[in-house]
């Protein structure tokens, strides 16, 4: 991270107008990318002693580079991100750059529960490689994290991020819903170019969609589960940890929607509603790495307290691949 000293002199710099890419400062709000189409939310490889296995990890994603993805998420909810030093945040996301074509957007979690840390993973992020981040909502004190306190967090890190941002809402995790007032108000944001939301309400999601048509703003899904009827009200992508496993599916998901073959699209996305399910609210990353394991990846153990599943909860999710096909 960085210090105090170097914290100043960047907000000194930033304060001016300077803002700083990918390949050096420039003038001006961050690049703008486009950030439609389908992305795994990668989990992070342990070993039995709970160190990260970056070997793994390399071999996760030469396999996952067979599939058409724009990109791939790191350091989301699926990335065990709170489980993790801020050192090693940087040193995977780091890693990964390396590792993956340069024409394939790396977006990066900095979300932390202060504003002030939160620019300052962020900045931390563009120095080792990221394309962009996504922020996760504050929540630590959600009594207080209101419209007026999330606008005013997402625009300071927006001001000073040399790099675009992704808003993400998930309230499964956090038990706190971006407002859509609040979607809107940041969408008009020149560094702003979108968001994952996981809550699952359709009607949210189209809303959104309708409210911020008029600016630069994608909306990504944030779960392979309601996937058809998020592009079916405008979505233009999806991140989600299915694609760790189902990879090809979901791309073909995201192909026939994009084609208008809906009666293909809806067999398929039925057919992905219970084993998305199993691997996120369900069971959870346990269970997403379980399954990587029975696909030919690497899972592996969780970062304690997340604990291995049951051999009653091993069958169960076993159960909801194979009864749709997938095993």
């Amino acid at each position: 991270m960085l210090g105090p000293g170097v914290w100043a002199s960047v907000r000194h710099r930033l304060s001016k107008g300077l803002s700083r890419n990918v390949r050096g400062w420039t003038s001006g709000v961050g690049r703008k990318v486009d950030i439609s189409g389908t992305y795994p939310a990668l989990t992070t490889p342990f070993t039995a002693t709970a160190e990260i296995d970056y070997g793994k990890l390399e071999e996760n994603l030469h396999k996952l580079g067979t599939f058409p993805f724009r990109g791939f998420v790191v350091q989301g909810s699926t990335g065990e991100f709170p489980f993790l030093t801020s050192t090693e945040r940087l040193e995977v996301v780091s890693r990964i750059r390396q590792v993956i074509p340069k024409d394939k957007l790396l977006i990066a979690g900095s979300g932390c529960e202060s504003t002030q840390t939160t620019v300052e993973m962020t900045l931390s992020m563009a120095q080792v490689g990221a394309d962009a981040v996504i922020v996760v909502t504050p929540c630590y004190y959600r009594g207080r994290m209101n419209s007026a306190a999330l606008i005013h967090h997402y625009t300071k890190v927006a001001d000073l991020s040399p790099i675009p941002v992704v808003l993400y809402s998930v309230p499964a995790n956090t038990g706190l819903e971006l407002p859509v007032d609040s979607v809107v108000t940041l969408s008009h944001h020149p560094n702003i170019v979108g968001m994952k939301d996981s809550g699952g309400d359709i009607t949210r999601i189209g809303l959104i969609i309708h409210k911020t048509k008029k600016q630069d703003f994608k909306v990504l899904a944030g779960s392979a589960g309601f996937l058809l009827a998020s592009y079916a009200v405008g979505a233009v992508g999806n991140i989600g940890g299915l694609a760790n496993v189902l990879g090809a599916q979901v791309c073909q998901l995201e192909r026939l929607c994009l084609t208008g073959q809906w009666e293909a699209a809806q067999e398929l996305q039925h057919r992905l509603i219970e084993p998305n399910s199993a691997v996120t609210r369900r069971f959870g990353i346990p269970g997403l790495k379980k399954t990587m394991d029975w696909f030919g990846y690497y899972g592996g153990p969780c970062r304690a307290p997340l604990q291995e599943l049951s051999p009653a909860e091993e069958e169960a999710l076993r159960a909801d691949f194979s009864s749709n096909g997938w095993l």
